[in-house]
This record gives C-alpha cells, sequence and structure tokens, in this order.
C-alpha cells in the first residue's frame, strides 16, 4: 500500500510562452509519518527517440512530510530550447516522485509549443526560420488528460531489507519430488 497518495495536480500559468517557468500545484495525502524525504522531479523529453537528450528542470527534496493533506507548488525553468531538435513537435513533461531513490509516481503531460503565425495543418504552411524566436513559441499543456503511473516500492527499511535478502539468496529449483503447485489437479485416462 502506498503511504503517498497525489490527491491533485493543477498545472499553472498554462498556456503561456516558451521560455516562462513551469508550475505544478501538487497536493497530495501522507498516510503514515515517514523517515525520509520525497524527492520531486520536472523533467523534459527534448526527443521521444533519445532518452539521452531528457533535460531534469527540476529536483527538488521535500521533508520532513507530516501526516495528512500536504499543498506545494513546483516551479522548473523552462528547458533550453538549444537541446531540442524540433521545438515545434509534441513532446512530454514529466512530474516525477520518489522515496529513497525508488520512483513511485510519474504523472506525464502532452505539450505542446506552437510558433505565433505559424499553422502546420494548413497546406501552405512554411515554418518560421531556425533559431525559432521563442518570444513567438507558447506553450501548452494538455493538463486535463495527465497520464499517472505507479509503482510499487517498499516503504520502511525492514521491507527493503527483507526483499534484498530474499533477492540475494540463490533460487532453488525444485526437486522432482517437491511439489510446486499444492492444487494441482489429477489426470486420469479412462480405459
Amino acid at each position: 500500500m502506498a503511504l503517498v497518495n497525489v490527491v491533485n495536480m493543477l498545472v499553472l500559468d498554462n498556456p503561456t510562452n516558451f521560455s516562462n517557468p513551469f508550475q505544478f500545484e501538487v497536493t497530495f495525502e501522507c498516510l503514515q509519518e515517514l523517515d525520509d524525504d520525497l524527492e520531486w522531479k520536472v523533467i523534459y523529453v527534448s526527443s521521444a527517440e533519445d532518452a539521452s537528450r531528457d533535460q531534469v528542470l527540476e529536483e527538488i527534496l521535500v521533508g520532513p512530510v507530516p501526516v495528512g493533506i500536504n499543498k506545494f507548488v513546483l516551479q522548473a525553468d523552462a528547458p533550453d530550447a538549444k537541446l531540442i531538435p524540433d521545438l515545434l513537435e509534441v513532446t512530454v513533461v514529466l512530474v516525477t516522485c520518489s522515496f529513497r531513490e525508488k520512483e513511485f509516481l510519474r504523472v506525464g503531460y502532452y505539450v505542446n509549443n506552437e510558433h505565433e503565425g505559424f499553422d502546420p495543418s494548413q497546406e501552405d504552411a512554411v515554418p518560421p526560420p531556425k533559431p525559432y524566436d521563442l518570444n513567438k513559441v507558447q506553450r501548452q499543456i494538455l493538463a486535463d488528460k495527465p497520464r499517472v503511473t505507479r509503482f510499487p516500492i517498499s516503504w520502511n527499511k525492514d521491507d527493503e531489507q527483507q526483499q534484498q535478502q530474499q533477492q540475494e539468496q540463490p533460487q532453488q529449483q525444485p526437486s522432482v519430488t517437491e511439489s510446486t503447485n499444492t492444487t494441482t489437479p489429477m489426470i486420469t485416462s479412462a480405459d
């Protein structure tokens, strides 16, 4: 069972100029006192084909976290446009949360960057010259359609140590006389 659950995440200042910071108002519930901080990250996916181009825009520790409902604004600088192969393609921004370096939550939003005066859906549209004038690029996050992924993790050190010990022990293969399934039905043939 997760000890931290995101109740709501609002995208603030949306749409906005590409160079403005990202802002997310995060509301989460903590069900039990935590013995470590939560790590929140904002990651901009610069290229769907090359994860090495992902830009970590912000990385913060939040803690100590009191039991109950908590709220804060997570703000991150805009990505470096020079590191993005095609600034006007649809991409993704991720907000992740980890506990003891184990990610348990990922919220992804589609991001659409549009250049003022350029409509790629028009047949005769001529793209603006590169490098783009960032003052004319608008960023819009599709805030109403987040993709939320949760990962199970160990929340206390005892569980974590037990899992580590189990992984370190060599896995024994069942012998011929051992049963791997206690509910195996007997199959008989009728003569």
